[in-house]
C-alpha cells in the first residue's frame, strides 16, 4: 500500500500481504485498512478520514468485468463506512502503478494534484484548477502530464464545495458516485489524482477467463442497447418506479424516458477497460448537439419520472450537468424533487438544471439542498425519503418488499446496489430463482447471501453485470479458493463495515424505511439471526475474532 499524507506531502509504502490475503482486494482490503486506521470518531471532513483506493486480482485478468477500482472512506452523506467503485479505464493503470491500495489521509493547506507512479509520487499545486469542471480538469492534466483521462480520478466543484453526495469522477463520465467520496476529496484540498506506470505486478489467472470473455463478447442482453435502463418499462408495469418525489409509483410519461428513449439517441458503443459486453450508453442529440454518457436507469428515475420530466434530451442534460460538476446522478435528482414537490413545480426543466449548478456551488437555495434530504426535509416540509442520510434509488420496497429489506439492511444506506434483491423480484433471474415481490417471508437469507456475493464481487473486483458469466464455480476456479469460504469472507466484510458504524451510534434505529412493510419488524430481526449479530443490530465483538471461514447461511 502506498499511504500519503497530503499535509505533510509525504508517501511511504507498507506491505499489507496480510490483508490482501484474507479479504482479496477492493472493498475489502479498502473496509479491513479503513476500520483499523481510521478513528471511530473521526469527522468525514477533518484529516482523520482516509480515503482508499484499492484494486483487486480481477483487475489482472484480459476478460470482460474487471474495469472497476473501489474507493472507501467515512461518507460526508451517511456518517458511516462506505465503498463505491467506478468502471471506465482507470483501474489498469492504477495497478501498472505496482500498488495494490493508495491511501490519501491529511489535509492541504491549497489545492493539489497528485500524481502517483512506479517512481514515486509527485505534488502539484494547482490554483489554476479551482471551480474547474470534470473535462477541464482532463484537458489541463492532459496538456501539463500528457495523460489522458483515463489516468485521472478527480472532482468537480461539487467536491471542491463539500456537497454531501459529490462523486470522484474517472474517464470524465464513470463515477464513484454515492455516498459522497469527492467531498473527502475536496476537503482534503485535492482536485485529482493520476495513475501511471509500468509495474504491473504478473499475477496468474485460470485460462477460465477466456470463456467469461468470448460469452460476453457474444451475448445478445438487452443491455448492449439500453443498459440498465431497459428496467424502466418493466419498472413502470409493477409500479416500482418513484415519480414525484416518491408520491406515486408509475409515471405516464415512462415511455419518453425508457429504455427505447435511450437507445434512440446512443450513437457508438461503449464500454470499460477489457470488458466485451459493452453495456454503456454514449449518447447525442442531434438537435441540440448534446452528447453524454447514459442515462442510466437510475439517472431516469431520478431526472426523470421522480421530477415529472418525460423528455430523455431534458435528463440526458441532467446527467451530464451532473457528470461535469461531479455529482451523484441520484441524490441530486431526489433532492431536486424534493424541492420540486415543496414549490409545486415537477417538470420544471429550466429549474431542474438551475438546481443542479446551484447545488454544485452551494449557491442560494442549492447550499441547503447540498446537505441531502436527511438534513433538511423538516426545512421545506416534506418527508424524508433517505435511509442513513442516503436519497433512495429506484426499484421501490413498496413494490418489490425484499429489496425494501434490503434498503434497511445495507450499510451503505439507501443503495440497491448492496444486495440486489430487485433482480429477483422483478425478477431478472431465471424462473427456478425467482420470488413473489409480495412479503418478506423467507427472504432475509436471502439478502444476506446477496449482500455478501455482491461484497465478494467488489473485492474481486467485478462487475454486477457479470452474474450470468461470472458464476459461483468460476469464482472459485479463478480466485482457487471454495465459494463457501469467499462468500464468508464477504459475510466479514460486511460485519466491518457494520462495526465500525456501531462504534458511530449506528443500530437497529437506523435499519428503517419511510414506509410500512407487513412483517417488517421480524424479518430483520431474522436478518440479524442469520448474521449472527445481536438483535439491536450490532455486531458482537467476539464476532470479529479469528480467522474467516465457511459458514453456512
Amino acid at each position: 500500500m502506498l499511504s500519503i499524507d497530503v499535509g505533510e506531502r509525504t508517501a511511504r509504502t507498507e506491505s499489507i500481504d496480510d490483508v490482501l490475503e484474507v479479504f482479496i482486494g477492493g472493498r475489502g482490503v479498502g473496509t479491513k485498512l479503513s476500520h483499523d486506521r481510521i478513528p471511530y470518531d473521526a469527522d468525514p471532513f477533518g484529516p482523520d478520514n482516509r480515503l482508499t483506493f484499492a484494486t483487486g486480482p480481477l483487475q489482472h485478468a484480459t476478460m470482460s468485468f474487471t474495469g472497476r477500482l473501489s474507493a472507501t472512506a467515512v461518507s460526508p452523506l451517511t456518517d458511516g463506512l462506505l465503498s463505491s467503485n467506478a468502471g471506465g479505464f482507470l483501474s489498469r493503470n492504477f495497478i501498472a502503478t505496482g500498488y495494490a491500495a493508495v491511501e490519501i489521509a491529511g489535509e492541504s493547506d491549497d489545492l493539489i494534484a497528485i500524481h502517483v507512479t512506479d517512481e514515486g509520487v509527485e505534488f502539484e499545486s494547482v490554483p489554476d484548477l479551482e471551480g474547474a469542471t470534470v473535462s477541464e480538469v482532463g484537458a489541463s492534466l492532459k496538456h501539463r502530464r500528457g495523460l489522458g483521462p483515463e489516468h485521472v480520478a478527480c472532482i468537480g466543484p461539487a467536491g471542491e464545495n463539500q456537497v454531501r453526495f459529490a462523486s470522484i469522477m474517472t474517464s470524465e463520465s464513470r463515477a464513484f458516485g454515492r455516498g459522497g467520496l469527492g467531498a473527502v476529496l475536496g476537503s482534503k484540498r485535492v482536485k485529482a489524482i493520476t495513475f501511471d506506470g509500468n509495474a504491473t505486478p504478473d499475477v496468474e489467472l485460470d485460462p477460465i477467463q477466456i470463456d467469461v470473455h468470448r460469452e460476453a463478447a457474444t451475448s445478445d442482453s438487452i443491455m448492449k442497447s439500453q443498459g440498465t435502463a431497459s428496467v424502466t418499462a418493466l419498472a413502470n408495469e409493477l409500479e416500482a418506479l418513484p415519480t414525484r418525489y416518491f408520491s406515486e409509483l408509475s409515471f405516464e410519461g415512462a415511455d419518453g424516458i425508457d429504455g427505447d428513449a435511450v437507445a434512440s439517441k446512443k450513437y457508438q458503443k461503449g464500454t470499460c477497460s477489457a470488458c466485451a459486453f459493452a453495456c454503456k450508453l454514449p449518447t447525442r442529440d442531434e438537435e441540440t448537439g448534446l452528447e453524454t454518457e447514459g442515462p442510466e436507469f437510475e439517472t431516469v428515475m431520478s431526472f426523470g419520472s421522480n421530477v415529472g420530466v418525460e423528455d430523455i434530451v431534458d435528463v440526458m442534460q441532467s446527467n451530464e450537468l451532473c457528470d461535469e460538476l461531479g455529482l451523484d446522478t441520484i441524490s441530486a435528482g431526489d433532492v431536486i424533487s424534493a424541492y420540486l414537490a415543496s414549490e409545486d413545480a415537477f417538470g420544471d426543466v429550466d429549474l431542474i438544471h438551475d438546481l443542479v449548478e446551484k447545488i454544485a456551488h452551494r449557491d442560494a437555495v442549492g447550499d441547503m439542498l447540498a446537505e441531502g434530504i436527511d438534513r433538511f426535509h423538516n426545512e421545506l416540509g416534506v418527508e424524508n425519503w433517505s435511509s442513513k442520510g442516503m436519497e433512495f434509488p429506484g426499484h421501490d420496497g413498496r413494490a418489490l418488499n425484499g429489496q425494501g429489506l434490503a434498503f434497511a439492511t445495507s450499510n451503505r444506506g439507501a443503495d440497491h446496489m448492496y444486495a440486489e434483491m430487485y433482480d429477483y423480484e422483478y425478477p431478472l433471474v431465471d424462473a427456478e430463482d425467482a420470488l413473489d415481490p409480495i412479503g418478506l417471508e423467507g427472504k432475509p437469507s436471502v439478502v444476506v447471501e446477496s449482500e455478501n456475493a455482491n461484497a465478494l464481487k467488489d473485492s474481486a473486483i467485478a462487475c454486477k453485470f457479470s452474474g450470468s458469466f461470472l458464476t459461483a464455480d468460476r469464482f472459485e476456479t479463478l480466485l482457487a479458493t471454495p465459494y463457501e469460504t469467499l462468500l464468508a469472507v464477504g459475510g466479514r466484510i460486511v460485519d466491518l463495515e457494520r462495526h465500525f458504524n456501531n462504534h458511530r451510534g449506528f443500530d437497529r434505529r437506523d435499519d428503517t424505511l419511510p414506509y410500512d412493510l407487513p412483517g417488517f419488524e421480524d424479518a430483520l430481526s431474522r436478518y440479524y439471526a442469520v448474521r449472527g449479530w445481536n438483535d439491536d443490530g450490532t455486531v458482537p465483538e467476539d464476532r470479529l475474532e479469528g480467522p474467516v471461514i465457511a459458514e453456512s447461511t
